[in-house]
């Protein structure tokens, strides 16, 4: 998009924010794929490093959920820097839109791993442990998006990042 059609999109969103019933789900679906991408490659990122490591499945899960969380903030940072705003106004803006997120997904798609049977216990090179994450990943997504628009839709989460873009 070249920069004058750039700032006609966000002239638009600035007038128009929100339709009548709150955030579009093209929003809410965007901001939850944008936070479902960084929690996927921290988490997948921590299975395999704690796997690599021979390590149990507590630490393990503690390492994918602390990346998860790490790389869904830093895809929302990057975002929000990038639209001009100082780091640690930034930080407070990604703390704000994906706490609630990445939490909610990160609770759904380990709940399904944990409530898989021999999920927990399937190596990195099984399709079980993949179908469960992945499965995981997409009940998260159902669930989380909703949460998504309601946050937007009252000028909360994603919302705030919109409003920087």
């Amino acid at each position: 998009m070249d920069h004058d059609a750039h700032h006609a999109h966000h002239a638009h969103h600035a007038r128009h924010p929100h339709d009548a019933h709150g955030a579009t789900w093209a929003t809410a679906v965007r901001a939850t794929l944008h936070c479902l991408t960084g929690c996927a490659v921290g988490e997948i990122l921590g299975m395999v490093v704690g796997t690599a490591l021979m390590w149990g499945n507590v630490p393990t899960m503690v390492l994918a959920i602390t990346l998860a969380f790490v790389f869904g903030y830093s895809f929302t940072l990057v975002a929000v820097v990038r639209a001009g705003v100082s780091l640690k106004a930034a930080v407070k803006v990604a703390l704000a839109a994906d706490t609630v997120s990445i939490a909610v997904m990160e609770l759904v798609d380990n709940a399904i791993i944990a409530l898989t049977p021999g999920a927990m216990d399937a190596h990195l090179s099984d399709g079980l442990f993949w179908s469960a994450l992945l499965g995981g990943f997409a009940v998260a997504f159902v669930i989380t998006t909703p949460v998504n628009k309601w946050m937007i839709g009252r000028g909360k989460g994603h919302a705030v990042v919109h409003a920087h873009h």
